[in-house]
């Protein structure tokens, strides 16, 4: 009987793995463009953080149907909130591009694609937006992180 309950068990035990195994993990070149330009444009963001913040601020201020008061207080904590999320988001974008490098090498013969692990660079305006080797290395830095993405 424990014979049976143990051949029915390890039965069932390789039809769940068997039928619930994860597809492999694909990637193309465009994932691996896309890990390099996040790691060497990451630090362009970080240095254009307050160019991009006081940019951000000054739009939004222009934009608003605030107060005077609001509108006079609002500037300067604003600029100085803003510079340390578009830093942030400047670390994380370099971060994200280390993650997704080491399986965009092996794989990059694939012919597939994986998301990208941090998409607000993907969508999200920039100081400078251009593509390099006809349209397969994108240029993007100068990320706008703290508004809305343009789509």
């Amino acid at each position: 009987m424990l014979r049976l309950v143990t051949r029915a068990l390890s039965s069932l035990a390789v039809i769940l793995l068997l039928t619930s195994a994860p597809s492999p993990a694909n990637a193309s070149p465009e994932t691996l463009a896309r890990s390099v330009s996040n790691i060497l444009f990451s630090p362009f963001d970080l240095v254009l953080s307050p160019y991009v913040a006081t940019r951000t601020v000054y739009q939004n201020w222009k934009d608003s149907d605030d107060s005077t008061a609001v509108r006079i207080a609002y500037p300067l904590p604003g600029v100085i909130w803003v510079t340390g999320v578009q830093a942030g988001a400047s670390v994380i974008r370099g971060v994200t591009g280390l993650l997704e490098f080491i399986p965009a090498i092996p794989l990059a013969f694939v012919d597939a694609d994986i998301d990208p692990l941090f998409d607000p660079v993907e969508r999200n305006q920039a100081v400078v937006d251009t593509s390099l080797f006809g349209e397969r290395f994108p240029v993007k830095f100068g990320i706008d992180y703290t508004s809305l993405p343009a789509y």
